[in-house]
């Protein structure tokens, strides 16, 4: 639990949060939510039994109490919550969930992929990207991303590249797609070359 993605994700909640933990896997966000007093409530659910077990053995081996749900996303949920951690998943599942009319106000998402399509859907559905956090651990870049209620509209690089203002992970981008650029045909080096472009921007700003 010294993960620093774990940390993150939990920096972003408030006192006032009553958490629901989507798809919590071994229950350790819900576990440093608990022992650190960061929150009001926190709710754990899985849509799998074997790891919502896990989690309740977590919870047991860490002397937390922590309600916990079998449930696919918002379905099912007999509580009232009115924050939501979205973490370890792919944007279209995450997409999947996000497709309820129980939506809480305020959503903590990490997605593995396809976070331009993400940002995307919630901007549209209503949701302001408050804040922006990219970290690097055990060889892989997380956008911890935290979205609230209210109308606001994304400009095509932030929609593309976050708000982060990652100055490692924008090149890490840049460079990324130049090797692309190596190996895809010509109509997909047009919006690689147009994405490199925006990239450069953001990179010599400082």
């Amino acid at each position: 639990m010294n993960s620093e993605r774990i940390k993150t994700l939990a920096s972003f909640t408030s006192k006032d949060d009553i958490v629901l933990d989507v798809g919590c896997d071994h229950g350790y966000l819900s576990i440093y939510l608990k022992k650190n007093n960061l929150v009001c409530d926190v709710y754990a659910s899985e849509i799998s039994p074997k790891a919502l077990e896990g989690a309740q053995n977590n919870f047991q081996k860490y002397n937390v109490k922590i309600k916990t749900f079998l449930s696919d996303g918002f379905k099912d949920i007999p509580v009232s919550f009115n924050t939501a951690v979205i973490a370890g998943m792919g944007t279209n599942t995450i997409i999947d969930i996000l497709n309820n009319e129980h939506i809480p106000p305020k959503l903590i998402i990490d997605t593995h992929n396809e976070q331009a399509k993400l940002r995307n859907f919630l901007n549209n559905l209503g949701y302001a990207l408050e804040k922006e956090v990219v970290i690097y651990e055990k060889g892989h870049y997380y956008n911890i991303m935290l979205f609230g209620k209210g109308h606001q509209k994304l400009k095509k690089k932030e929609i593309l590249f976050g708000i982060s203002n990652n100055q490692e992970y924008y090149l890490y981008l840049l460079n990324k797609n130049k090797e692309l650029l190596k190996k895809v045909p010509l109509t997909k080096k047009i919006k690689l070359l147009y994405e490199n472009h925006l990239l450069k921007g953001l990179t010599e700003k400082k």
